[in-house]
């Protein structure tokens, strides 16, 4: 049977999370716009660092809860490096749906707003209250897709 474009850009999505280093969580996304991917994203380290593979994952050592304390994490979360590839390849993110694996967290979603994105599909929750008031005070369209594994 034929997916859904919802279906089919999260089987896309599901793909684009296998190049995630994180040790924690692998997280992928696509911006779309027109039923066109525009950009993908996958959480890892900035470009040309040492993956958490090499390094260890620092949040790990120190046993901190996932969501807390993202500034000790090495990775950028698919979201942010979705964003950054269309910026750098100058490619508007406006209006743009946003397919991603699992539900942003507020600094996500903060730049989500202002990069006008307008609809998210998702699979998973990412326990953040704060992410989810924020894309809804600002008229986002939330979708949680179920999905059979």
């Amino acid at each position: 049977m034929r997916p859904s474009w919802d279906e089919y850009f999260m089987q896309i999505v599901d793909v684009v999370k296998t190049r995630s280093t994180c040790l924690r969580r692998q997280v992928g996304a696509i911006l779309v716009v027109d039923k066109h991917i525009i950009s993908t994203g996958y959480n890892g380290p900035p470009t040309g660092l040492a993956h958490c593979e090499e390094t260890g994952c620092l949040r790990e050592q120190l046993g901190i809860p996932s969501g807390e304390r993202p500034e000790l994490c090495r990775g950028v979360h698919a979201e942010q490096n979705a964003i950054i590839q269309a910026a750098l390849h100058g490619v508007s993110t406006k209006g743009a749906t946003l397919y991603v694996s699992a539900s942003p967290c507020v600094i996500c979603a903060k730049m989500l707003i202002n990069a006008g994105v307008k609809r998210i599909v998702y699979e998973e929750e990412y326990p953040d209250e704060l992410a989810f008031k924020l894309l809804k005070e600002a008229n986002i369209d939330l979708v949680k897709i179920e999905r059979q594994k």
